[in-house]
Protein backbone atom coordinates (compact mmCIF):
# COMPACT_ATOMS: atom_id res chain seq x y z
CA UNK A 1 0.00 0.00 0.00
CA UNK A 2 1.29 3.21 -0.89
CA UNK A 3 2.04 6.26 1.61
CA UNK A 4 -1.43 6.60 3.97
CA UNK A 5 -3.05 9.45 3.94
CA UNK A 6 -3.61 11.35 7.05
CA UNK A 7 -6.88 11.91 6.29
CA UNK A 8 -7.61 7.82 4.94
CA UNK A 9 -9.13 5.35 6.63
CA UNK A 10 -7.11 2.20 7.00
CA UNK A 11 -7.19 0.91 3.36
CA UNK A 12 -5.82 4.87 2.02
CA UNK A 13 -8.90 4.99 0.03
CA UNK A 14 -11.96 6.01 1.97
CA UNK A 15 -11.47 9.27 2.94
CA UNK A 16 -13.16 10.11 6.31
CA UNK A 17 -13.35 13.37 6.78
CA UNK A 18 -15.73 13.25 3.47
CA UNK A 19 -19.80 12.05 4.78
CA UNK A 20 -21.07 11.28 1.36
CA UNK A 21 -18.11 9.79 0.31
CA UNK A 22 -18.06 7.24 3.44
CA UNK A 23 -22.16 6.91 3.26
CA UNK A 24 -21.89 6.38 -0.39
CA UNK A 25 -18.61 3.12 0.58
CA UNK A 26 -21.47 1.88 3.38
CA UNK A 27 -24.08 2.13 1.08
CA UNK A 28 -21.85 0.00 -1.76
CA UNK A 29 -21.14 -2.95 0.41
CA UNK A 30 -24.55 -3.08 1.71
CA UNK A 31 -26.01 -3.52 -1.33
CA UNK A 32 -23.46 -6.02 -2.43
CA UNK A 33 -24.36 -7.82 1.38
CA UNK A 34 -27.71 -7.64 1.05
CA UNK A 35 -29.17 -7.13 -2.27
CA UNK A 36 -32.87 -6.02 -3.25
CA UNK A 37 -32.69 -4.29 0.57
CA UNK A 38 -34.30 -0.99 1.33
CA UNK A 39 -31.34 1.09 2.40
CA UNK A 40 -33.20 4.32 2.32
CA UNK A 41 -33.38 4.27 5.86
CA UNK A 42 -29.58 4.18 6.42
CA UNK A 43 -29.23 7.21 3.73
CA UNK A 44 -31.34 9.40 5.36
CA UNK A 45 -29.53 8.61 8.76
CA UNK A 46 -26.18 9.79 7.21
CA UNK A 47 -27.76 12.62 5.89
CA UNK A 48 -29.51 13.86 9.20
CA UNK A 49 -25.96 12.90 11.38
CA UNK A 50 -24.20 15.41 9.12
CA UNK A 51 -27.22 17.73 9.65
CA UNK A 52 -26.40 17.17 13.62
CA UNK A 53 -23.03 17.62 13.45
CA UNK A 54 -23.22 20.73 11.56
CA UNK A 55 -25.59 22.65 13.69
CA UNK A 56 -28.57 21.95 11.19
CA UNK A 57 -30.44 19.62 13.01
CA UNK A 58 -33.67 21.05 14.44
CA UNK A 59 -33.00 22.13 18.63
CA UNK A 60 -29.01 21.73 18.34
CA UNK A 61 -25.83 23.55 18.33
CA UNK A 62 -22.97 22.73 15.85
CA UNK A 63 -20.61 19.87 17.21
CA UNK A 64 -17.62 21.68 19.17
CA UNK A 65 -16.24 18.26 20.60
CA UNK A 66 -12.34 18.23 18.58
CA UNK A 67 -11.69 14.88 19.03
CA UNK A 68 -15.37 13.23 19.08
CA UNK A 69 -16.26 14.92 16.01
CA UNK A 70 -17.85 13.89 12.75
CA UNK A 71 -14.33 12.09 11.28
CA UNK A 72 -14.49 9.94 14.23
CA UNK A 73 -17.96 9.08 13.76
CA UNK A 74 -17.73 8.71 10.20
CA UNK A 75 -14.48 6.24 10.93
CA UNK A 76 -16.10 4.22 13.32
CA UNK A 77 -19.08 3.68 11.23
CA UNK A 78 -17.22 2.55 8.46
CA UNK A 79 -15.39 0.44 10.72
CA UNK A 80 -19.17 -1.25 11.56
CA UNK A 81 -20.00 -2.20 8.47
CA UNK A 82 -16.79 -3.64 7.23
CA UNK A 83 -17.23 -5.77 10.70
CA UNK A 84 -20.83 -6.44 10.03
CA UNK A 85 -20.24 -7.83 6.52
CA UNK A 86 -17.46 -9.78 7.50
CA UNK A 87 -19.67 -11.31 10.31
CA UNK A 88 -22.45 -12.28 7.59
CA UNK A 89 -20.11 -13.73 5.21
CA UNK A 90 -18.87 -15.94 7.74
CA UNK A 91 -22.27 -17.18 9.30
CA UNK A 92 -24.13 -19.49 8.78
CA UNK A 93 -28.02 -18.14 7.27
CA UNK A 94 -29.67 -18.41 10.61
CA UNK A 95 -26.98 -16.65 12.41
CA UNK A 96 -26.58 -13.58 9.99
CA UNK A 97 -27.47 -10.03 10.80
CA UNK A 98 -29.44 -9.69 8.00
CA UNK A 99 -30.14 -6.14 6.38
CA UNK A 100 -32.15 -4.52 8.83
CA UNK A 101 -30.31 -5.43 11.81
CA UNK A 102 -27.15 -4.55 9.68
CA UNK A 103 -28.49 -1.17 9.42
CA UNK A 104 -29.81 -0.48 12.98
CA UNK A 105 -25.81 -1.24 13.78
CA UNK A 106 -24.74 1.36 11.28
CA UNK A 107 -27.17 3.84 12.91
CA UNK A 108 -26.18 3.04 16.31
CA UNK A 109 -22.86 3.63 14.97
CA UNK A 110 -23.81 6.90 13.41
CA UNK A 111 -25.71 8.45 16.58
CA UNK A 112 -22.89 6.61 19.39
CA UNK A 113 -21.97 9.79 20.27
CA UNK A 114 -24.70 11.62 20.00
CA UNK A 115 -24.78 12.28 23.29
CA UNK A 116 -21.92 15.23 23.27
CA UNK A 117 -24.29 17.57 21.27
CA UNK A 118 -25.37 20.27 23.12
CA UNK A 119 -29.00 21.21 22.49
CA UNK A 120 -30.20 25.05 21.61
CA UNK A 121 -31.14 25.37 25.82
CA UNK A 122 -27.55 24.30 26.59
CA UNK A 123 -25.84 26.54 24.78
CA UNK A 124 -24.32 27.74 28.09
CA UNK A 125 -22.32 24.81 28.44
CA UNK A 126 -18.64 25.50 28.03
CA UNK A 127 -18.67 22.58 25.86
CA UNK A 128 -20.22 18.87 24.59
CA UNK A 129 -17.16 17.38 26.13
CA UNK A 130 -18.65 18.47 29.98
CA UNK A 131 -21.37 15.55 29.10
CA UNK A 132 -18.36 12.76 28.56
CA UNK A 133 -19.07 10.74 31.49
CA UNK A 134 -22.56 10.79 30.53
CA UNK A 135 -22.73 10.69 26.80
CA UNK A 136 -23.61 7.47 26.19
CA UNK A 137 -26.70 7.29 28.36
CA UNK A 138 -27.71 11.19 26.08
CA UNK A 139 -26.93 9.30 22.84
CA UNK A 140 -29.43 6.38 23.79
CA UNK A 141 -31.94 9.01 24.63
CA UNK A 142 -31.53 10.78 21.52
CA UNK A 143 -31.73 7.35 19.61
CA UNK A 144 -34.86 6.55 21.03
CA UNK A 145 -36.48 9.64 19.86
CA UNK A 146 -34.78 9.17 16.90
CA UNK A 147 -34.90 5.80 15.22
CA UNK A 148 -39.13 5.58 14.96
CA UNK A 149 -38.66 8.93 12.65
CA UNK A 150 -36.99 6.25 10.01
CA UNK A 151 -39.32 3.37 10.84
CA UNK A 152 -37.02 1.78 13.17
CA UNK A 153 -39.27 2.55 16.07
CA UNK A 154 -39.18 -1.37 17.05
CA UNK A 155 -35.76 -1.12 17.52
CA UNK A 156 -35.57 1.94 19.47
CA UNK A 157 -35.75 -0.08 23.17
CA UNK A 158 -33.09 -2.63 21.66
CA UNK A 159 -30.38 0.44 20.14
CA UNK A 160 -31.36 2.24 23.29
CA UNK A 161 -29.15 -0.96 24.99
CA UNK A 162 -26.72 -1.55 22.31
CA UNK A 163 -25.74 1.87 22.62
CA UNK A 164 -24.22 1.17 25.67
CA UNK A 165 -21.40 -1.48 23.82
CA UNK A 166 -19.48 2.03 23.27
CA UNK A 167 -19.24 3.44 26.74
CA UNK A 168 -18.41 2.59 30.15
CA UNK A 169 -21.23 3.58 31.70
CA UNK A 170 -22.81 -0.01 32.10
CA UNK A 171 -21.09 -3.23 32.37
CA UNK A 172 -21.53 -4.81 29.37
CA UNK A 173 -22.32 -7.92 30.83
CA UNK A 174 -25.01 -5.77 32.55
CA UNK A 175 -26.68 -4.69 28.80
CA UNK A 176 -29.63 -7.46 28.92
CA UNK A 177 -30.87 -8.16 25.30
CA UNK A 178 -33.22 -11.12 24.31
CA UNK A 179 -31.38 -11.97 20.97
CA UNK A 180 -28.01 -13.14 20.72
CA UNK A 181 -27.84 -11.50 17.23
CA UNK A 182 -28.51 -8.25 19.02
CA UNK A 183 -25.82 -8.74 21.26
CA UNK A 184 -23.48 -9.72 18.71
CA UNK A 185 -24.42 -6.67 17.14
CA UNK A 186 -23.68 -4.45 20.04
CA UNK A 187 -20.28 -5.88 20.27
CA UNK A 188 -19.48 -5.33 16.61
CA UNK A 189 -20.39 -1.81 17.42
CA UNK A 190 -18.70 -1.49 20.54
CA UNK A 191 -15.24 -3.03 18.63
CA UNK A 192 -15.45 -0.49 16.33
CA UNK A 193 -15.59 2.58 18.29
CA UNK A 194 -12.11 1.15 19.72
CA UNK A 195 -10.63 -0.18 16.35
CA UNK A 196 -11.57 2.68 14.61
CA UNK A 197 -10.32 5.65 16.54
CA UNK A 198 -7.36 3.88 17.79
CA UNK A 199 -6.36 3.34 13.74
CA UNK A 200 -6.58 6.47 12.41
CA UNK A 201 -3.14 7.55 11.15
CA UNK A 202 -4.02 11.11 13.42
CA UNK A 203 -4.51 9.18 16.93
CA UNK A 204 -1.93 10.19 18.93
CA UNK A 205 -1.68 13.61 17.62
CA UNK A 206 -5.59 13.85 18.02
CA UNK A 207 -5.41 12.75 21.52
CA UNK A 208 -2.44 15.10 22.62
CA UNK A 209 -4.21 18.30 21.29
CA UNK A 210 -8.14 17.36 21.51
CA UNK A 211 -8.87 14.15 23.87
CA UNK A 212 -7.13 15.88 26.55
CA UNK A 213 -8.80 18.95 26.15
CA UNK A 214 -12.07 16.65 26.24
CA UNK A 215 -10.94 15.23 29.59
CA UNK A 216 -10.73 18.43 31.01
CA UNK A 217 -13.57 19.77 30.29
CA UNK A 218 -15.29 16.58 31.46
CA UNK A 219 -13.37 15.99 34.54
CA UNK A 220 -11.49 13.25 33.32
CA UNK A 221 -8.10 14.26 33.25
CA UNK A 222 -8.73 15.67 37.38
CA UNK A 223 -11.13 15.23 39.45
CA UNK A 224 -12.10 15.93 42.88
CA UNK A 225 -13.89 13.80 44.82
CA UNK A 226 -16.97 14.42 47.28
CA UNK A 227 -14.18 14.05 50.23
CA UNK A 228 -12.29 16.98 48.27
CA UNK A 229 -9.41 14.71 47.35
CA UNK A 230 -8.43 15.74 44.10
CA UNK A 231 -7.22 12.56 41.54
CA UNK A 232 -4.73 13.44 38.59
CA UNK A 233 -5.65 10.73 36.10
CA UNK A 234 -3.13 12.77 32.91
CA UNK A 235 -1.41 16.04 34.06
CA UNK A 236 -0.85 17.08 30.80
CA UNK A 237 -1.53 16.45 27.11
CA UNK A 238 2.32 15.05 27.05
CA UNK A 239 1.31 12.17 29.81
CA UNK A 240 -1.92 11.42 28.44
CA UNK A 241 0.40 10.21 25.10
CA UNK A 242 2.51 8.85 27.42
CA UNK A 243 0.38 6.57 29.27
CA UNK A 244 -1.93 5.84 26.13
CA UNK A 245 0.11 2.38 25.30
CA UNK A 246 -0.82 1.00 28.46
CA UNK A 247 -4.32 1.76 28.01
CA UNK A 248 -4.36 0.24 24.78
CA UNK A 249 -2.67 -2.88 26.02
CA UNK A 250 -4.64 -3.42 29.10
CA UNK A 251 -8.02 -1.45 29.00
CA UNK A 252 -8.81 -1.68 24.90
CA UNK A 253 -6.94 -4.99 23.92
CA UNK A 254 -8.66 -6.48 27.54
CA UNK A 255 -12.06 -5.38 25.99
CA UNK A 256 -11.96 -6.13 22.91
CA UNK A 257 -11.00 -9.87 23.29
CA UNK A 258 -12.94 -10.35 26.66
CA UNK A 259 -16.19 -8.35 27.16
CA UNK A 260 -16.45 -7.76 22.70
CA UNK A 261 -15.77 -11.25 22.40
CA UNK A 262 -12.80 -10.58 20.12
CA UNK A 263 -14.63 -10.08 17.13
CA UNK A 264 -12.37 -7.76 15.61
CA UNK A 265 -11.45 -11.19 13.81
CA UNK A 266 -14.56 -10.29 11.28
CA UNK A 267 -12.47 -7.32 9.69
CA UNK A 268 -9.89 -9.94 7.92
CA UNK A 269 -13.13 -11.85 6.67
CA UNK A 270 -14.17 -8.31 5.04
CA UNK A 271 -10.57 -7.92 3.92
CA UNK A 272 -10.76 -11.06 2.62
CA UNK A 273 -7.34 -11.40 4.33
CA UNK A 274 -5.50 -9.86 7.13
CA UNK A 275 -6.71 -7.41 9.36
CA UNK A 276 -6.32 -3.46 8.86
CA UNK A 277 -6.91 -2.04 11.36
CA UNK A 278 -5.29 -4.20 13.87
CA UNK A 279 -2.32 -3.38 11.31
CA UNK A 280 -2.62 -0.12 11.54
CA UNK A 281 -3.00 -0.01 15.39
CA UNK A 282 0.41 -1.83 15.84
CA UNK A 283 1.88 0.51 13.38
CA UNK A 284 0.45 3.51 15.73
CA UNK A 285 1.71 2.06 19.17
CA UNK A 286 4.71 0.87 17.91
CA UNK A 287 5.50 4.29 16.66
CA UNK A 288 4.33 5.63 19.94
CA UNK A 289 6.65 3.79 21.99
CA UNK A 290 9.49 4.48 19.73
CA UNK A 291 8.55 8.38 20.27
CA UNK A 292 8.68 7.56 24.13
CA UNK A 293 12.13 5.74 24.49
CA UNK A 294 13.90 8.65 22.10
CA UNK A 295 11.59 11.49 24.03
CA UNK A 296 11.31 12.82 20.25
CA UNK A 297 7.44 14.20 20.60
CA UNK A 298 8.20 16.55 18.16
CA UNK A 299 7.85 13.74 15.65
CA UNK A 300 4.07 13.96 16.57
CA UNK A 301 2.94 16.41 14.03
CA UNK A 302 0.54 14.33 11.26
CA UNK A 303 -2.45 16.78 10.88
CA UNK A 304 -5.06 17.04 7.97
CA UNK A 305 -7.23 19.79 7.19
CA UNK A 306 -10.08 19.09 9.98
CA UNK A 307 -7.72 18.83 12.20
CA UNK A 308 -5.80 22.23 11.70
CA UNK A 309 -9.31 24.07 11.44
CA UNK A 310 -9.70 22.43 14.79
CA UNK A 311 -6.72 23.49 15.98
CA UNK A 312 -7.79 26.82 14.90
CA UNK A 313 -10.72 26.38 17.09
CA UNK A 314 -8.12 25.57 20.49
CA UNK A 315 -6.55 28.95 20.10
Amino acid sequence: MQHRLNQNDVTNRVNVEDADQVRDTVLALFSQRFPGSDLAPLRRAFDDVRALFEGRYPGYLVCDTLYHDMRHTLDVTLATARLIDGHDRTQAEVDQLGARRAMLGVIIALLHDSGYMKRYSEAQVENGAVFTKIHVGRSADFLARYLPSIGFGNEAPVAARLVHYTGYEMDIDDIKVDDARDRMLGCLVGTADLVGQMSDRMYIEKCRDFLYQEFVFGNIARETLPDGREVVRYSSPEDLIIKTPGFYEYVARSRIEKKLGGVDRYAAAHFGGGNLYQLEIDRNMNYLRDTIEQGKFERLRRFSYSMSRNLRRVA
